[in-house]
């Protein structure tokens, strides 16, 4: 994808993102893999009203090329889940509400979830009987530790839909925008089922 397009497309992106609520008060970042790097959002925007003054246009190992602003230090993240997982063409992280509150109620390092139908939305998932798990990490003002410990995890269970960052929000890729905006639905629906039957289960 060149980089007009990679913007338009995240142009549209953000709009579908903002309306459901998952980047409030011009939190979250999104990033396309280009023919000549990456783009990425520049930090401070309203995610639903982006425009192509709004993205930077990065080289291959992360250095802004072309644009205004400055890049989240959250990029740094993103480039790591470029490198980690190379089929990964797009990535967008969001501030939902289900993401955050349910990554600061799961205790460990993984988020496990089975059982539930809309688990298939997800690539490579074709049951609900296939447990769906999404790494925890906790959350860290230095970005590139942060990146280490993804790295880290990586390497003993590989990292395939996304990651939830605690009290912060949640990673989302994909190998293409249209699957990483499927995986982020499905995600999302799921989170919420599951603080849903959280809830249930707390009143019985």
């Amino acid at each position: 994808m060149n980089n007009d397009a990679a913007k338009s497309a995240l142009i549209e992106t953000g709009k579908w993102v903002s309306q459901r609520g998952w980047v409030p008060a011009t939190g979250g970042n999104f990033s396309i893999r280009t023919q000549t790097g990456f783009v990425v959002t520049a930090s401070g925007y309203d995610k639903g009203h982006l425009a192509f003054e709004h993205f930077l246009e990065l080289d291959t190992d992360g250095k802004v090329i072309s644009g205004q602003g400055k890049p989240s230090a959250e990029t740094a993240l993103h480039l790591k889940l470029y490198q980690l997982v190379p089929q990964t063409s797009c990535i967008l992280h969001t501030h939902s509400v289900a993401a955050t509150v349910l990554s600061r109620f799961e205790t460990s390092n993984v988020l496990s979830i089975n059982g539930y139908e809309m688990q298939k939305s997800l690539s490579g998932i074709h049951s609900h009987q296939t447990p769906l798990e999404v790494a925890v990490f906790d959350n860290d003002q230095d970005i590139e530790r942060l990146a280490e410990r993804v790295a880290e995890y990586h390497q003993q269970s590989p990292i395939l839909h996304a990651v939830l960052i605690r009290g912060h929000g949640l990673y989302a890729l994909g190998n293409s925008v249209s699957e990483t905006r499927r995986h982020i639905e499905g995600l999302e629906f799921l989170f919420a089922c599951e603080l849903e039957r959280i809830k249930l289960e707390s009143t019985k």
